[in-house]
């Protein structure tokens, strides 16, 4: 798989930038737009934290939001939201942005919203909350189209992050739809909800509007359009466009079905052909910049196209302060897309292809994705997914490479080798079951006979390393494997050090520990020329561990610095790779009497082995192993005893695993023979699975279907929360939680 090189990442990271910023920018008051002022002042004198807008399309919440930023005297932020953000990763990082506009502490936590979707509820979340809580002043948030973020997941994590709104302060939350989460906030969280009712207009302001538009209509006739639209904004403003384009005022509708015809007859069908269909075409883009519409219509002038459109108003939105990337209004593209359906569909994939092609030229790769998705190229999407997936999941973008092959579709990936390669360690990686195994299954079933030499190679190395890291066959193969995948990945390979990390596995399985150091050691120099930062801390950890075993404690602890430092610089926090770093770290700071780096360390490790399960065995015996020794360290034998259990059910599905069989025998062995007082017992994996949920109101049946696990299931894991964490109530598992470090940062 090729890495793309690092000056078309910034481009493409520059880009994002750009679109970042206008999701940002706070929208002016449009000319002649009906004031909400007596509204926005009900909610400003509330005692609301949060406030609710929710209508259909065109009832004016964006218009709301933008004439309350104008008045409003507290520090003000905006964030539009769109279909990308569907994400909980997405949206806390893109409201973490807006807010740090407000509070110096969501500043520092921007970075910490990224990693894997499964820790964003624990971790992300309460972190945001917090820095929303801590913010200096009285503050402002308009958030505008939150009905794009419509996951659960996203739900879930909205509702966390709302909580944290202090008195004084406001989130404004502008949605089509009802939002689930809002209901249950309203139990703790003073709010307030301003729906359709509340934004119908009255005659007063359809007088305001004909007036807009210099049309004199008696008051008897105000009353009909009033009527005809139920006081519907965007209705009124087309029905007086209509009558001053000549319409009988007693005959005009004002349904939607009128404004489609209105968008029609009023925006298009007056305009040239030429232009009619550069604005349907163009609607297939998110964004659209000259360059891009210049590619995929295949002409030269969409610059002065563009311009003409914003000169005649016609819902074309800049996204930047240069005004090089616009969009068009929702309800305007949402018109332009079904006309475009009914009128050319057969020109649709063609367009997409087109500027799938232009995105591609300009390495601009992620939005090239999404394109050739839409026009059904999934075998080249595919080639794309296979390149960008590496230095997505490097990122931090887990959810966005997720989101990438569920478009693709299982077939597609199962008649891909290089794509079975990416589901598969995109599972690993997440600790998912069955996913790993059945995308490993997948891998074995590929016979590239008779495929190039290079091809060949590089897929047998690919597949020999998922199976080093699962070791389905015990330690003798996962050695073998990982000696093949060393052999056949250059020393220009974006996975190299990867198969150099699998060879000191198995050098260690095997009991050769002077051979793999050496493999730990250039495997970790050549992940950070690449910037792999897994393989960087699961080699330093293992180097740290080599040199404790000797004694050598100042080594160890430079190398669990470097360890750490990687997990820490990547914003990693809750990977299951990061676990044995951080249980090896609370190690060496337990030993030099630090008991609070220790204790923070080891917490962090105990949120990592969640995901750190039987997929990758072990990697996740060893983690255990570390941490059952810190436990020996406080006296702790319950909580000791606690991680060799889990370590058996380890081996249930992994036996084999060489010279780690002894050291676990060992182990068991000065337990049982040392003398220690203190008995505490961890939250299992399950139940740190489940702890994140408690800060929400979802019911315990709500829970279960978020989880996949039975209502049963979930009140037997409740209660062994309560009782582990000493209290009787979700408050106060949630409280304790936070105090411990299971929640939060």
């Amino acid at each position: 798989m090729a890495e793309p090189t690092r000056e078309a990442d910034r481009e493409s990271r520059s880009l994002s930038g750009t679109l970042l910023e206008g999701k940002l920018a706070i929208r002016p008051v449009r000319r002649g737009a009906v004031s909400r002022r007596a509204l926005i002042e009900r909610a400003r004198a509330s005692d609301a934290r949060v406030v609710g807008v929710t209508a259909p399309a065109g009832f004016g919440k964006s218009t709301l939001l933008s004439e309350w930023a104008a008045v409003d005297d507290r520090t003000i932020a905006w964030a539009t939201i769109d279909r990308f953000d569907d994400d909980p990763v997405a949206l806390l990082t893109l409201l973490a942005t807006a807010a740090a506009g407000f509070s110096p502490s969501a500043a520092d936590v921007v970075a910490e919203m990224r990693g894997l979707p499964s820790t964003v509820l624990g971790r992300s979340a309460p972190m945001l909350a917090a820095a929303l809580a801590r913010a200096p002043g009285p503050f402002l948030l308009l958030v505008d189209d939150i009905h794009a973020a419509a996951s659960d997941e996203c739900h879930d994590v909205l509702e966390v992050v709302l909580a944290g709104v202090p008195a004084g302060s406001q989130v404004v939350l502008a949605s089509r739809a009802e939002q689930p989460y809002f209901a249950r906030l309203r139990i703790d969280v003073p709010t307030l909800e301003i729906g359709a009712d509340a934004l119908r207009l009255d005659g007063d302001a359809a007088r305001v509007i004909f007036a807009e538009q210099d049309v004199a209509v008696a008051d008897e006739n105000i009353a009909v359009a009033v009527e005809r639209c139920e006081g519907w904004p965007t209705g009124l403003v087309l029905y007086a466009l209509a009558v001053k384009a000549g319409a009988d005022v007693l005959s005009v509708g004002g349904d939607e079905r009128f404004v489609a015809d209105y968008l029609y007859h009023e925006c298009l069908a007056g305009l040239p052909l030429e232009l009619q269909e550069f604005l349907r075409r163009t609607a297939v883009l998110d964004e659209l910049s000259v360059e891009l519409c210049d590619a995929m219509l295949e002409r030269e002038d969409s610059g002065v196209v563009l311009r003409h459109l914003e000169a005649l108003n016609l819902f074309l939105i800049p996204l930047d302060r240069r005004e090089l990337w616009f969009r068009y209004h929702a309800l305007f593209r949402e018109f332009l897309l079904a006309d475009l359906r009914r009128r050319e569909h057969g020109l649709i994939s063609g367009l997409h292809v087109r500027a799938a092609d232009w995105l591609e030229s300009e390495r601009i790769l992620d939005p090239a994705v999404d394109h050739l998705l839409a026009a059904g190229e999934v075998e080249r999407a595919g080639e794309l997914v296979a390149e960008l997936a590496l230095p997505t999941y490097q990122r931090g973008e887990v959810a966005v490479v997720e989101r990438w092959l569920d478009g693709l579709g299982d077939a597609v990936i199962e008649s891909s080798p290089a794509l079975a390669v990416i589901a598969a360690w995109a599972a690993i990686l997440q600790g998912k079951s069955p996913a790993s195994e059945r995308w490993a299954a997948t891998l074995e079933r590929f016979d590239l006979e008779g495929a190039p030499d290079e091809d060949r190679a590089a897929f047998e190395s690919a597949r020999a390393m998922v199976r080093a890291a699962m070791c389905p066959a015990g330690w003798e193969r996962v050695l073998a494997d990982a000696k093949l995948a060393a052999a056949y990945e250059p020393a220009w390979s974006p996975w190299r050090d990867q198969a150099l990390h699998l060879l000191g596995s198995g050098l260690l399985l095997a009991g050769e520990k002077g051979a793999a150091r050496d493999a730990f050691i250039e495997a970790s120099e050549s992940a950070a020329r690449v910037g792999n930062a897994d393989s960087v801390l699961l080699s330093e950890a293992e180097l740290a561990i080599l040199a404790m075993d000797e004694g050598a404690w100042s080594d160890a602890d430079a190398h669990a610095h470097v360890a750490v430092r990687a997990v820490d610089d990547h914003h990693m926090e809750g990977y299951p790779t990061t676990a044995l770093a951080l249980a090896v770290s609370a190690r060496l700071a337990q030993r030099r009497g630090d008991a609070v780096a220790a204790d923070r360390f080891l917490v962090r490790a105990m949120r990592a082995r969640v995901h750190c399960t039987h997929v990758l065995p072990y990697l996740a015996m060893r983690t255990r192993l570390q941490i059952a020794g810190l436990f020996v360290g406080l006296g702790d034998r319950t909580a000791a005893t606690h991680m060799l259990r889990e370590i058996d059910e380890l081996l249930a599905h992994c036996p084999d695993v060489g010279a780690l069989t002894d050291e676990i025998a060992s182990f068991r062995s000065r337990l049982d023979d040392a003398a220690m007082s203190r008995a505490s017992i961890p939250l299992t994996p399950a139940e740190l699975r489940l702890l994140p949920y408690l800060q929400t109101h979802l019911t315990i049946a709500e829970i279960g279907k978020r989880l996949f696990i039975s209502r049963n299931t979930v009140s037997s894991e409740v209660g062994s929360i309560y009782r582990k964490l000493g209290v009787t109530t979700r408050g106060a598992a949630v409280d304790r939680a936070i105090e411990a470090g299971l929640l939060g940062d």
